[in-house]
């Protein structure tokens, strides 16, 4: 594990700052195709090979590697993805995702109440952890002491299903995005230094084995926990793991200031000219843009650009 050697005072990263992408690699490509475009409602905007780039309305949000013969993920004594989570714009959205899901053959999502939001879990062929969300209104938040209050209580899945119309499924709506990604990370100490003292995300809510922070007082874009990855290593190569995520960041002024940040901690990055390219204390890989991917050629092309590196 990569050590963080100082930890600079925390300046915030631009509050306008998203989740951007999301890279995987699969064992193979044709099923989870299969299972991100018919259960998920992701379309295939792009696909070159043994890769492809899915999205919604045209805005790409997952890219995936075909690796052959990649293991499954297993979320135990590993450091890695614990969940990538696509956010619906309401809870009708969630309900019709629900209703057309239930109607596949894989098995029924897990479910829980944060308060903030109402999600429902799942896991694609290779094992990598799914979350389909709606965010509940944020004055409707609340907040003690700089942190924000979330649950994890049973979902009125009636109501849910009530709200939703009973239409034709025609794959997840327009405004989907990728809401937040959720790793399994080491120590919680260590990923708040990187996290909070370097990158400069806001810390929104912690555990003693749980972190979550974000960018403009969002209920989190990263989640950090060691509940199945204390002191572990990263998932062996021959896994199907997690390639990078990316940071939209709003500006080149937001940019340049995360690499001074990152020089002023003495950590090592990339600079790629569209990304700076870092890695976690868990060699997680970290992609810094500005802006969101403008097509999918665009995503493809620094998929292919990060070979070397993930």
């Amino acid at each position: 594990m990569a050590t963080v050697e100082r930890r600079p005072p925390a300046q915030a990263i631009d509050p306008a700052t998203r989740i951007g992408v999301v890279a995987l690699t699969v064992a193979n490509l044709e099923r989870s195709l299969e299972f991100y475009t018919t259960a998920l409602g992701l379309s295939v905007a792009r696909r070159s090979g043994a890769e492809a780039v899915l999205g919604v309305d045209g805005t790409p949000l997952l890219l995936l590697r075909e690796q052959p013969g990649a293991l499954p993920w297993m979320i135990d004594a590993m450091t890695g993805l614990y969940h990538f989570a696509i956010l619906v714009p309401s809870r009708a959205d969630l309900g019709r995702w629900l209703r057309h899901y239930l109607t596949t053959d894989y098995p029924p999502p897990g479910q829980g109440d944060h308060l903030v939001s109402e999600a429902l879990y799942l896991r694609d062929p290779d094992g990598h952890g799914i979350e389909v969300y709606r965010d509940r209104p944020r004055d409707g938040w609340r907040w003690i002491d700089g942190q924000v209050q979330m649950g994890a209580g049973p979902i009125d899945v009636r109501g849910m299903l009530a709200e939703a119309p009973d239409e034709l499924w025609t794959g997840l709506p327009a405004g989907t995005c990728l809401g937040h990604v959720h790793l399994q990370v080491g120590d919680i100490a260590t990923a708040e230094a990187f996290y909070h003292g370097v990158l400069g995300v806001d810390v929104v809510a912690r555990s003693t084995s749980a972190l979550f922070v974000s960018a403009g007082g969002y209920h989190h874009h990263l989640g950090l926990n060691t509940w199945h990855s204390r002191d572990a290593a990263p998932a062996p190569s021959d896994t199907a793991s997690l390639r990078f995520f990316s940071l939209a960041l709003p500006s080149d002024e937001a940019r340049s200031a995360v690499a001074a940040r990152l020089a002023s901690a003495n950590l090592a990055f990339q600079d790629e000219g569209d990304a700076l390219v870092i890695r976690d204390p868990w060699q997680n890989l970290i992609l810094l843009r500005v802006g969101p991917f403008a097509s999918a050629e665009d995503a493809l092309a620094l998929q292919s650009a990060t070979s070397g590196s993930g």
